[in-house]
């Protein structure tokens, strides 16, 4: 059998003029994982859009699947409609199929409903005797016994971060805004690999870094805690995504750092402690801000902090205040985003039911753009917060001051490296892409992440204090 895998690009990537390197960070874990499934002498292509450009005016396989974002649905759409009336079946699922079913069943033979370890599977089964159904409904959660990733079918040459991994599924908490709290629904909503298997996978990882892209890598202590001394000793460098409250568990960041931890992503989301109750943001409430990043600073770990303007709670002075605090910190990068009601979520539910949703345009549902009626502020002032809000962060003048909060030289040094080089070089990043050399820039990510870590606990620092 003859497979087709291409995950379509998003809007936001498809600048004409430059490419942000952090749409060319993984490649598409997500159809690799599902390409374990299919026979060993079956024909299988994975495109990643975001990277390449698609030939497919002639690709005739026996079945195409796609994989749709929010802001990739209407490509997705076409390119589904284009293999269709070529008489290309094709099978589409992930978050946006799962949020909006109807919609995507017009453009799809089969639609695959929340994750789909259980299902795919199944549908392999009866594409391959004639008898595919309409729509398959995930219920069953669990990777046990999940094949290998097909890494051999990933271009790891156009990537930066070709060792991206996931050992788990979803995430304990229940954020209003969540996108993929609806994409678990219908059972367990946060579920792990065995240890064994997780380490086994990394142990399959050439190089040294590895980029973990589970939602909430700490987010189950044990498997976490098992999974850090089966990688402790191993020379690993890492980055993950975590939340406040587990930055502060007693001993569990410790235990992170010691089996390679160099860089967390923290959704910190929002300063103001009543939009985090607004928003059931509960890991949050109540959190010293300041002491989280005084905290992965301590022990060598940069810090990639995300915050989401437009919440009920936010005045027009919200992004130079959230911006300050950051700058203030330290904080090496940072991740801005217009909160976004995206369909499925309890968000989305609550501004429909008030009226308040203005486009029903899935392009602009990217997070830099408005599709709400604000409370606080107008639209206009709101997406023009957004863009000052990155322009001030990343400043140098903003750059210098954060790596001055440094004790020693060497850490400004590399404040100044990371942070500039992360939004400073964008048409460098450009070239690298669109040639195909990005790896080339990997030896110096891991060689900044070594040099981080493994510090004894340094003296408190002065900072600003916690805003919730």
């Amino acid at each position: 059998m003859r497979v087709t895998m291409i995950l379509p690009a998003l809007t936001e990537a498809t600048s004409p003029m430059f490419r942000p390197v952090k749409y060319a960070l993984f490649p598409p874990l997500g159809l690799a994982t599902l390409a374990g499934y299919l026979h060993p002498d079956d024909e299988v292509r994975i495109w990643d859009e975001h990277v390449e450009r698609l030939r497919i005016d002639d690709d005739r396989p026996d079945l195409v699947v796609i994989q749709p974002y929010i802001t990739s649905a209407r490509r997705s759409y076409e390119l589904a409609d284009g293999y269709r009336a070529r008489g290309v079946p094709v099978a589409m699922g992930g978050l946006h199929v799962t949020s909006l079913p109807e919609e995507a069943a017009a453009h799809a033979d089969t639609i695959f409903v929340g994750p789909g370890e259980d299902t795919w599977p199944v549908f392999l089964e009866e594409f391959r005797r004639g008898e595919p159904r309409r729509r398959y409904d995930s219920t069953t959660r669990t990777l046990t016994g999940l094949p290998p990733v097909r890494r051999d079918l990933i271009a790891r040459h156009r990537y930066l971060v070709p060792n991206s991994i996931v050992v788990s599924r979803g995430c304990p908490h229940h954020c209003d805004f969540c996108y993929k709290d609806a994409f678990f629904e219908g059972g367990k909503s946060f579920y792990t690999q065995t240890v064994d298997a997780a380490l086994a996978e990394i142990d399959r990882l050439p190089g040294r870094h590895v980029y973990f892209l589970d939602d909430h890598l700490l987010g189950n202590r044990r498997f976490a805690e098992a999974l850090f001394a089966g990688m402790a000793g191993t020379g690993r460098v890492w980055q993950a995504a975590g939340t406040v409250d587990s930055v502060l568990a007693p001993g569990l960041l410790e235990q992170a750092v010691g089996a390679g931890l160099r860089s967390l992503f923290v959704g910190f989301e929002s300063i103001n402690g009543d939009n985090l109750r607004t928003q059931r943001k509960r890991q949050n409430i109540g959190r010293d801000y300041a002491a989280v990043v005084r905290r992965l600073r301590d022990l060598g770990v940069m810090v990639n902090a995300s915050f989401v303007f437009g919440m009920d709670g936010d005045a027009p002075d919200v992004f130079d205040r959230t911006v300050d605090w950051a700058v203030a910190q330290g904080i090496e990068t940072a991740t801005f985003h217009i909160m976004t009601p995206y369909p499925g979520t309890g968000l989305y539910r609550r501004m429909a039911a008030a009226g308040r949703i203005t486009h029903d345009d899935w392009d602009r549902y990217d997070t830099r753009h408005v599709v709400y009626r604000p409370v606080g502020m107008t639209p206009r002032q709101l997406e023009d917060g957004y863009w000052r809000a990155y322009r001030e962060f990343y400043r140098w003048a903003a750059i210098w001051r954060g790596a001055s909060t440094k004790d020693q030289t060497r850490d400004r040094l590399r404040h100044l490296a990371y942070a500039g080089g992360w939004k400073k070089f964008e048409p460098l990043w450009d070239v690298l892409i669109r040639t195909g050399g990005i790896t080339r820039a990997l030896p110096l990510l891991e060689s900044a992440l070594a040099s981080f870590g493994g510090r004894p606990a340094a003296p408190a620092h002065r900072t600003v204090g916690g805003p919730v």
